[in-house]
């Protein structure tokens, strides 16, 4: 079955689904990459008429990667609750559009698990950006491990201590300048700079006696593999959270390295360290667009909609955090901002519609076109549309990962202008602390800081 739409006397041609999905895509440059993309933009605007006008029942009897040869695919399928997807099932993408805008949270909420990630990519692609973030802003997700993440009217940050030769006092060091100025509550993450046993358990105790000595209601995190996690819990490592990058096909997660039994293995181990106080969401996955392209494992689709059917594997194991790093893979997949800025709350809508707790890294490298400016703006965006949580960096330039982020003054910026607040635990403690934790009075630390925190480094 193919599909066909008429722009100014021109006849489009659309082989099959996943043809149609590529080429209604918004321009960026990793489609151009890989060949997918409309070749012009009335083409564009084809595709998107015929998407729009595409019955939601297709998705169910056209896989865009093959049933057979893919277990995410088969995870896609056979999850699928059609009690779930009665509401919708008798409309068209574009009529998905319309009941979308104008649901509201609890209807958002019970549609998620009839929904594929191939029928929220696809209605994202015909969506403007204000009609990302007014869905996303009604769609509810909370999750909870020390503290509780996504409530409305809060906002929460990374704190991201990574140094570049993991020496502890680097980190101990960039804990401190995140914690005093309120960064923290979604988790104290460390990309290390070797994924070794020894130094992920040596960074795990950093964290974890930091977090214990001042009682920070917080949970930590190494962002080693996943294998490398599991070595740590065997050895007694004292490991919060387990953490993968993944993809949205069986071919790009082997490529990382992991398969959704070992995704699995990795969720019962932690899970049985029962480390949580008021929760016991246990599992922080990262994504973004391009990451399949560039291991070949793209299957011909386009890279949003690769990156939304990785959501589906990320929202089986109840993840505490999922966070799409969206400019980190560079140029060739996202060029500038603009591209950057569409790609960012695409991903967050269709995280959110799909029922993740998503965090967006506000991202770029350095040879993009793009400047803090664009993130400037894209924050603000996700902030309206009610981002679970941002990354906190000091001075916004991870000086390990050589890449450009937000800071710890962006979360007080955003929180301020926003009106959001901390998670609620992690709020209590900052005042109990001393310190400005939403940005309130301009984000001043207070002179009479509690000397507490003092001798963190």
């Amino acid at each position: 079955m193919g599909f066909a739409q008429a722009i100014g006397g021109t006849r489009y041609s659309f082989p099959d689904l996943r043809t149609l999905l590529a080429r209604a895509t918004p321009l960026r440059s990793g489609d151009v990459l890989a060949g997918l993309a409309a070749e012009t933009a009335a083409e564009r605007i084809a595709a998107q008429r015929a998407l729009a006008d595409l019955p939601l029942r297709h998705f169910l009897n056209e896989a865009v990667v093959p049933y057979e040869a893919d277990e995410v695919t088969r995870l896609i399928m056979d999850r699928h609750d059609a009690a779930a997807f009665a509401p919708i099932a008798h409309l068209t993408v574009g009529g998905f559009r319309d009941w979308l805008l104008a649901a509201g949270p609890a209807a958002l909420a019970a549609l998620r698990p009839g929904l594929t990630p191939e029928m929220a990519a696809g209605v994202s692609k015909i969506m403007r950006l204000q009609d990302l973030i007014a869905v996303a802003a009604q769609c509810r997700v909370t999750t909870r491990f020390r503290n509780t993440i996504g409530l409305p009217g809060r906002l929460s940050i990374r704190l991201q201590p990574n140094d570049p030769v993991d020496d502890p006092r680097g980190v101990a060091a960039a804990i401190l300048d995140g914690l005093l100025l309120g960064a923290g509550d979604a988790v104290i993450g460390v990309n290390p700079a070797t994924d070794n046993i020894e130094t992920t358990i040596r960074v795990l105790e950093l964290l974890d006696a930091v977090r214990d000595r001042y009682a920070i209601p917080t949970q930590s995190c190494v962002l080693a593999h996943v294998t490398t996690s599991l070595l740590a819990m065997e050895r007694g490592a004292p490991l919060d959270l387990v953490f993968q990058s993944i993809g949205g096909t069986e071919a790009v997660n082997r490529s990382f390295g992991v398969s959704l039994s070992l995704l699995e293995q990795a969720h019962q181990a932690a899970l049985s360290l029962q480390r949580g106080t008021v929760g016991t969401d246990c599992m922080y996955f990262e994504t973004g667009q391009g990451s399949a392209l560039s291991a070949d494992a793209h299957h011909g689709v386009d890279q949003q909609t690769i990156e939304a059917r990785a959501y589906a594997v990320a929202r089986v194991f109840d993840p505490l955090l999922v966070n799409t790093v969206v400019g980190f893979i560079g140029p060739e997949y996202l060029f500038d901002g603009k591209q950057i800025t569409r790609a960012g709350l695409e991903d967050h809508f269709c995280g959110k519609l799909l029922g993740l707790p998503m965090g967006v890294d506000v991202c770029y490298t350095n040879h993009a076109e793009a400047d803090q400016d664009d993130m400037d703006a894209l924050l603000t965006l996700l902030g309206v549309a009610g981002v679970t949580y941002i990354m906190g960096v000091p001075g916004a330039d991870d000086v390990m990962l050589a890449y450009q982020s937000t800071s710890f003054h962006d979360g007080l910026y955003a929180r301020a202008v926003l009106g959001r607040r901390p998670a609620p635990e992690f709020e209590a403690w900052m005042e109990r602390m001393g310190v400005a934790a939403t940005g309130r009075d301009g984000g001043q630390i207070p002179a009479g800081l509690a000397p507490a925190l003092i001798g963190l480094g």
